[in-house]
């Protein structure tokens, strides 16, 4: 299920130089904020909260998702250069889980780790709100390089969708809108933050049982269309 020449390639493509700048953009922009809020108020769990929450798992980790789960086969759609991969013997859900993996492994460093760096920076990992936060950002890594590698398995706008869900749907709708909030990969990781925490500085509309749950669902529904559809597109292809 997992073909290293594909990943290498993969990691080519998401690690160029143009690409590996949008990436670090936002993680060092998160610890440049980090550095001077602690800098002002020093070491205050609420504000480390507030800011790992909105900040980081609102806005990096899901943009982060869209670079990497589009940008591992997007682009190859796009330019036509996917046909001389699937003219190769390879098994279509085989490429699409390697590239699932890249994309996850992507996600996680340039979005977990910072946000692990900002919280010590934030309050020494005070009342476990770091790790909590940082698990919440491995978590939805994985589901957020799932839904966005099928979108830019289906679309050619998968950049522009994977945005207006990633700022529009998490960020404007889930804090407005309660309902929204259940159909959300950050609620529902947040639901796995707030057991590791403890306490009520990190809290989910969702409870863990069932967050746990669409967190699967979704990562294994978005891989498996992902793959159908690329068997589509070959098939098309060879029409």
């Amino acid at each position: 299920m997992y073909d290293p020449t594909v990943a290498r390639l993969t990691y080519r493509a998401l690690l160029g130089r143009r690409r590996a700048l949008i990436l670090g953009a936002l993680p060092l922009l998160l610890i440049v904020i980090s550095v001077i809020v602690r800098a002002l108020v020093g070491a205050d769990d609420q504000t480390a909260s507030d800011l790992l929450g909105g900040l980081a798992l609102a806005t990096m980790v899901p943009i982060i998702g869209v670079i990497a789960g589009t940008g591992a086969i997007g682009p190859e759609i796009d330019d036509g250069s996917v046909v001389y991969l699937l003219s190769k013997p390879l098994k279509r859900p085989t490429i699409i889980f390697t590239k699932l993996i890249v994309a996850i492994a992507v996600t996680m460093v340039f979005s977990a780790l910072p946000t692990l760096i900002a919280g010590f920076i934030l309050n020494g990992n005070g009342q476990q709100i770091a790790v909590a936060y940082t698990v919440a950002a491995l978590v939805s890594s994985i589901a957020y390089a799932a839904l966005f590698l099928l979108l830019g398995t289906v679309s050619r706008h998968a950049v522009v969708f994977g945005l207006v869900y990633a700022l529009v749907w998490e960020a404007l709708f889930g804090s407005l809108v309660a309902g929204a909030r259940t159909l959300s990969v950050q609620q529902w990781s947040l639901a796995v933050a707030h057991k590791v925490a403890g306490g009520d500085l990190v809290t989910s509309d969702v409870s863990l049982p069932t967050a746990t749950v669409l967190l699967v669902v979704v990562t294994v529904l978005a891989t498996w269309y992902a793959g159908q559809k690329l068997r589509s597109l070959t098939l098309a292809g060879e029409e």
